[in-house]
């Protein structure tokens, strides 16, 4: 995800200082990684050095300082074509996952110990978690007054949890043939 265009759409909504931005990225991304403020600001500060934002004044209201930062025309227009782009699918999608099977196999091969059944055990364990956040988050959407980005974010997740799954399942029922390939290697 794009920071640096997810804060410069949340400033679409008008001028904001940093610690209003960090919340609404909050409330519009839940599942997301957090943003630390040290990014929110960084990121603020590269927006202004590229013309993309500016700052809009400072105010204290009696505490520290605090900088407002709103987009400029140009960072609107940015904003515009970076929602129209495309986001080409992963060619190869490689994750931690994958590589426990891949590895499990190869440590077990060079054990000489039952390489079937040491990812068997990882890939169950795994699947075991995966099930348990599919239903925190299946629980998540249906709490009374939750918000809509917090029910986009919690069906995004459940997706690709549940083809991680699917993948598991997959990948245990061809184990066998995955540890001849590692003897055969």
């Amino acid at each position: 995800m794009s920071t640096r265009h997810v804060l410069l759409g949340l400033l679409v909504g008008g001028p904001s200082h940093g610690y209003d931005l960090k919340r609404r990225y909050d409330e519009r991304f839940p599942q997301a990684r957090p943003l630390a403020y040290g990014q929110v600001y960084m990121t603020l500060q590269r927006l202004v050095r590229d013309g993309l934002a500016a700052i809009e004044g400072t105010d204290s209201d009696g505490g520290p300082e605090r900088t407002l930062y709103r987009s400029t025309d140009e960072g609107s227009r940015e904003l515009v074509t970076w929602t129209a782009e495309i986001t080409p699918p992963a060619l190869f999608v490689t994750n931690e996952i994958f590589a426990k099977v891949v590895v499990s196999i190869l440590v077990a091969a060079a054990a000489d110990s039952d390489r079937t059944s040491d990812a068997a055990a990882y890939l169950q364990a795994q699947r075991t978690a995966h099930m348990a956040r599919m239903r925190e988050l299946t629980a998540l959407k249906t709490v009374p007054g939750t918000d809509l980005s917090t029910v986009l974010s919690a069906d995004y997740a459940i997706a690709h949890l549940d083809a991680d799954v699917r993948w598991m399942t997959t990948t245990a029922s061809r184990l066998t043939t995955l540890t001849a390939e590692v003897d055969t290697a």
